[in-house]
């Protein structure tokens, strides 16, 4: 297994995200946390289930039920895998 570690613009996009959630209805900010915990449990049995979509070798898990997509990258000498953003799919993908 690899750590997964979420970066500073990832955990701050993932707060964004649960407070806009949340405002609209009571628990949706959690469902939105639990389904984002799944992927990043997926990922750390096995970061290379998901393709590399972009450059520098990101690669992206899209969620079932919301619409974003966890972006990361693996470094596989310390067996660690970076989310780098919890991006919107509605967001230029330039942007990341």
């Amino acid at each position: 297994m690899f750590e997964v570690e979420l970066l500073f613009q990832a955990e701050d996009e993932l707060s964004e995200a649960y407070d806009w959630y949340e405002e609209r209805q009571t628990g949706l900010g959690n469902r939105l946390f639990r389904e984002v915990n799944h992927y990043l449990g997926v990922i750390e049995k096995n970061p290379f289930h998901f393709q590399i979509r972009y450059p520098q070798s990101l690669r992206a898990a899209p969620l079932k039920i919301f619409p974003y997509l966890v972006i990361y990258w693996i470094d596989e000498s310390k067996r660690v895998v970076y989310v780098t953003s919890i991006f919107h799919t509605s967001r230029d993908p330039e942007l990341l």
